[in-house]
């Protein structure tokens, strides 16, 4: 579900109370693993931790690099980690360790969850950790000359 909540907590009273209470829920778990460096902002309609263009303006669309989102959906929650997608673990290592108490419901950089209890923190907060955010923009920058090659 798009919104059109300009702060975190315009979002988080937007949407239903209990969507609220388990967003609050991963904030808390995930937001003292980003890195330093990154902005936590409203974008596309949910929560994102972006890298400012101050410190990355030659991006692909001309908006800062998502790192990681998080949003709720129709029908589930959604935190989007980026740094799976093109980081230091990939998207196969990942579902390999997943050790959540359900099935993992993921796309190419985004656990889907209706609950967070079934979120594996112990492996999504050590995803978190271990992408800087120079190690994030160099891997953008790395992406970018490839497609540029093509």
């Amino acid at each position: 579900m798009h919104s059109d909540a300009t702060t975190v907590e315009e979002y988080l009273q937007t949407i239903p109370p209990e969507r609220g209470e388990q967003l609050r829920q991963v904030l808390d778990e995930i937001r003292p693993h980003l890195p330093e460096g990154l902005s936590e902002e409203m974008s596309y309609g949910m929560i994102t931790w972006v890298v400012p263009l101050e410190r990355e303006p030659d991006t692909y669309n001309g908006r800062p690099l998502t790192y990681a989102a998080l949003a709720s959906q129709k029908q589930y929650m959604s935190l989007y980690l980026m740094t799976v997608y093109g980081g230091a673990m990939t998207e196969e290592e990942f579902r390999a360790r997943w050790s959540g108490p359900k099935k993992l419901n993921m796309g190419k950089s985004c656990v889907r969850f209706k609950d967070v209890s079934e979120l594996d923190f112990g492996l999504i907060n050590e995803v978190l950790d271990a992408v800087s955010v120079d190690a994030f923009v160099d891997t953008n920058r790395e992406l970018q000359a490839d497609r540029k090659k093509r």
